[in-house]
């Protein structure tokens, strides 16, 4: 049995990178026969339409495979979930994997790793530094569809930036400010590390490189969404994306400035 797992790498001529490990829905056709979670659940969980928000003037890391196969958000120990408190309290699998396809996959998460690994040095090595959008939507009615957002403890955006060496305190907040203002002057509800302070990926390039470059595990509220349906609204998530799109002129000017 040889396992598939989907993404894509795209490389640009850019010292910067947009990653969107868990847009993908995809699982092994091998590995449907042990699931329990429904196609529904999953998606609720996972977080779809991220690679459109990565439609950047960057490289690319996109993931066409489920969380729920494999999570490169979570440390090796946890990258598959095998018990329900490693997934909102869903049973993902109606028996215990075979140690043959949890090693293939564990194995899977390690040549990710490499690749990603290589990815980042070859760009630090082309330009000296690098920036990641970590890019990731999050729900804020999980009791229900019709439940009202509790937008105290919800920000539209939260920047996840625990991992950040401390040197990129001022390019941060400068980034958050970025965001904050849309160019039609619309405002919006960008926090710090209020509900998600940047996963696994985040602690990972920070560790090997982050004296070299500054990660933002991007979250957005699934506004621009129905988190119960999967319904998009495009116009909502153009918006999004056009946020983002503002940040790229000043990042290169503090990097240019900088060197």
């Amino acid at each position: 049995m040889s396992l598939s797992y989907l993404y894509q790498i795209e490389n640009h001529r850019s010292p910067f990178w947009a990653f969107a490990i868990h847009d993908g829905h995809h699982i092994d056709a091998d590995l449907e026969h042990y699931l329990h979670i429904s196609p529904e659940d999953r998606l609720r969980e996972e977080d779809p339409y991220t690679a459109i928000l990565a439609e950047l003037p960057f490289s690319r890391f996109v993931c066409g495979t489920s969380r729920f196969q494999l999570d490169l958000n979570r440390n090796k120990d946890g990258a598959i979930y095998l018990t329900p408190e490693q997934s909102w309290g869903i049973q993902v699998w109606r028996t215990d994997l075979p140690q043959q396809i949890k090693e293939q996959l564990y194995e899977t998460y390690d040549m990710l790793y490499h690749k990603i690994a290589q990815q980042i040095q070859h760009t630090i090595d082309r330009y000296g530094y690098f920036v990641v959008f970590d890019i990731h939507s999050y729900n804020a009615r999980r009791d229900g569809p019709t439940t009202i957002i509790d937008k105290v403890n919800n920000p539209q955006i939260n920047i996840g930036t625990a991992h950040n060496h401390s040197k990129w305190r001022e390019l941060t907040s400068s980034f958050i400010a970025m965001l904050r203002t849309g160019k039609d002057g619309q405002t919006y509800d960008v926090r710090e590390n209020v509900k998600f302070k940047g996963g696994y990926l985040s602690s990972y390039l920070n560790e090997q490189f982050g004296d070299h470059g500054c990660i933002f595990s991007i979250e957005f509220r699934k506004d621009f969404m129905n988190e119960w349906t999967g319904e998009v609204f495009p116009q909502k998530l153009q918006e999004y994306k056009q946020l983002l799109m503002q940040t790229i002129d000043s990042l290169e000017s503090y990097f240019a400035y900088e060197r």
